[in-house]
This record gives C-alpha cells, sequence and structure tokens, in this order.
C-alpha cells in the first residue's frame, strides 16, 4: 500500500503564529490555493479511500485537493493534532514568556515536552502508529485495486508518524524537512507492515499568490 499523507494547508492560526492543536481554525486564501495546487499535482492518481482528521483546516483542505474525484473521505478524530490543553489558542511567544521551559522542550527536547492536561509526542507518536495500522489493515481486508491511500492530517502528526517509520527517536522529531503546509509524503507499507519512506514533505514550487 501507498500511504500519502498531506498536511493541511495554511490557517489563520498559522499566520498569527498561535497554538492550534486540536481547536479549531481556518484555512486563509494562501491555504486554499496550496491545497487546490496540490489537487492538481495529484490529480493523476487515483486513491482508493481518502482518510482525513474531523478538524476543520483538514477537511478544508481536502475539500480542495480532491475537489475533482469522487473517492469516498472518512473522517477520523483519532488523526486529528496533538491536543495542547491549556495552551491552544495563546500565542507562541506568550506561551514562551509564560511558560518557557516547555516552551523550548517543545521546540527543541520534544521528548521532554509535557505540560498538564496535554498530550505528549509520544502519546501522539502511538496513537498515529495505531490509526495507520487500522487503516492499513482495512486495505487489505478489502482488497483494494489502486493500493493508494491519502489521508489529510497535521504537521506534528505527520513528523511523529515519519519519526516512527525512520527509527529516530523523539529527540530528533523536529529535524529536517521542514512540514510546510500541504507537504505531501508518501509511505510504502509491504505485506509484511514493514514501511518505509518514499517521498518526505514535497510541496509545491513558490508561486505569487495575490
Amino acid at each position: 500500500m501507498e500511504l500519502h499523507l498531506i498536511r493541511h494547508g495554511e490557517t489563520n492560526w498559522n499566520e498569527e503564529r498561535r497554538v492550534q492543536g486540536q481547536s479549531e481554525s481556518q484555512l486563509t486564501e494562501l491555504g486554499m490555493q496550496q491545497a487546490q495546487d496540490l489537487g492538481d499535482r495529484l490529480a493523476h492518481l487515483d486513491f482508493d479511500v481518502i482518510y482525513c482528521s474531523s478538524s476543520l483546516r483538514t477537511r478544508q483542505t481536502a475539500d480542495h485537493v480532491f475537489a475533482k474525484t469522487d473517492t469516498a473521505i472518512v473522517y477520523l478524530d483519532s488523526l486529528r493534532e496533538i491536543f495542547l490543553g491549556h495552551w491552544e489558542g495563546r500565542l507562541y511567544d506568550d506561551i514562551a514568556n509564560a511558560e518557557p521551559d516547555s516552551h523550548l522542550h517543545f521546540w527543541q527536547h520534544p521528548h521532554l515536552f509535557k505540560v498538564e492536561g496535554a498530550e505528549d509526542f509520544f502519546q501522539l507518536q502511538q496513537r498515529a502508529i495505531d490509526t495507520v495500522a487500522r487503516i492499513s489493515a482495512e486495505h487489505r481486508l478489502k482488497e483494494y485495486s489502486q493500493h493508494k491511500v491519502a489521508i489529510v492530517s497535521h504537521g506534528a502528526l505527520i513528523k511523529a508518524y515519519l519519526c516512527h517509520v525512520e527509527g529516530r527517536a523523539m529527540d530528533q522529531l523536529w529535524a529536517p524537512p521542514r512540514m510546510h503546509n500541504c507537504a505531501h509524503s508518501i509511505v510504502k507499507i509491504g505485506d509484511s507492515d514493514a514501511a518505509h519512506i518514499i517521498q518526505y514533505a514535497d510541496q509545491p514550487a513558490k508561486k505569487e499568490y495575490s
């Protein structure tokens, strides 16, 4: 199975540098254009099924990326972003001032990140692994013909899953390449569930958007 992992387009909270987590933000005009451009790039691919985080920003992204296909979209809460509790909705700069150690851990030492009431990155990674395993098992059970599945999700969740596939320690979660908005990664999963990355965070060439 080819698993195509897509991060959502730019949101208003991305622009504001505001913590999103599982709270609801929405795509900007640029985010919509990014998703449409990615849709043009993927138009030659036939997907058996599309899975999408139930968050608004990912649903909007999927609507634009797959606007020209009638492939079924399945919405899953388990594909939502890391839950960040009382951080959500706040500016990253404000958090850096109020909780400097936790802010530093989030971006520089993710294996140490702990905030009361929030998920840590190990919990996020396990949620991603379990969800992909269920998707893979269902794909084999239904014997789809195209052997291609798309997942529209979030930057930290996708990075955490790819970190697992590469066998990297959690302290390397944010290692390059950066997971840009509408970045497109591809993982090949074999019959034995062994997985390897064949494309990491590819994105459309930069354009001038009006």
